[in-house]
């Protein structure tokens, strides 16, 4: 079984800076150290309101990427300021994303099938850049075909309500968990790649890894979290042995 790639979101330590307005901790570093502990690529959510990754956040970001060979992906809203911003900076990478101004962080995935005439035009035009497009999505078929059909080359699918159900000890997690692995082959089927993301943790972890068709994780808040007590460093490199050993396993 193929290695499973990690995406490290770093928004949250822009958000820390931000607190006290400050220029520390700085996102860039933070993005630098992953890499060195193992992600294989950057994730960063430039949003509307600037709450936490900035501009310049991205300037730097993009720089450091490129100098190190490594992919940006830029999480987004699908709008004409963050697409013609995205255009400017080429990532590897954008991932359309919902959002809304009051919430605390992305609250479930873009309705594909809904916007589809809003979705369609954004996602032609960043692959015209040679942008590789992914849209942030729940583990529903319908979802999942009308990602196919506007032309995105990636999904990612949305794993905060499994991630959430089994801290809750709720009965629904197994149901959750495998129409996470429905969603995973009917993606795959269609020929997207599957990613997937949000509110994946050290004791989640294994189970989202060990889908087959899933070819990358993007991770974010827990790793800056757990980052207070154990490092980032350190964090980053058992979040790897974990995802790691979910693969080894599997193929064994």
């Amino acid at each position: 079984m193929r290695r499973i790639r990690l995406g490290v979101n770093i928004d949250h330590v822009a958000t820390i800076r931000n607190a006290r307005g400050e220029a520390y901790p700085d996102p860039s570093r933070a993005a630098e150290l992953a890499l060195v502990a193992g992600a294989d690529g950057i994730t960063a959510h430039l949003r509307e309101d600037r709450r936490h990754i900035s501009d310049s956040d991205i300037d730097a970001l993009a720089a450091l990427c490129r100098k190190r060979g490594r992919p940006l992906n830029l999480e987004m809203a699908v709008t004409a300021e963050m697409e013609a911003i995205a255009l400017a900076h080429r990532p590897h990478a954008a991932c359309l994303v919902p959002e809304r101004r009051e919430e605390v962080t992305t609250e479930g995935g873009l309705d594909v099938a809904g916007q589809h005439n809003r979705v369609a035009p954004v996602v032609a035009n960043l692959k015209a850049a040679g942008i590789r497009v992914s849209l942030f999505i729940e583990p529903d078929p319908v979802q999942i075909a009308a990602a196919a059909a506007v032309g995105a080359q990636v999904v990612e699918l949305h794993t905060g309500a499994y991630c959430l159900a089994v801290r809750e000890r709720r009965p629904d997690a197994d149901r959750l968990l495998a129409a996470l692995r429905e969603g995973a082959a009917q993606a795959a089927a269609l020929g997207l790649e599957v990613h997937a993301g949000h509110g994946i943790d050290y004791e989640t972890v294994s189970a989202v890894a060990v889908i087959p068709e899933i070819a990358e994780l993007n991770i974010g808040h827990f790793l800056i979290g757990e980052a207070i007590f154990i490092g980032l460093d350190a964090a980053i490199r058992r979040m790897r042995a974990l995802m790691d050993a979910a693969r080894g396993e599997a193929a064994a």
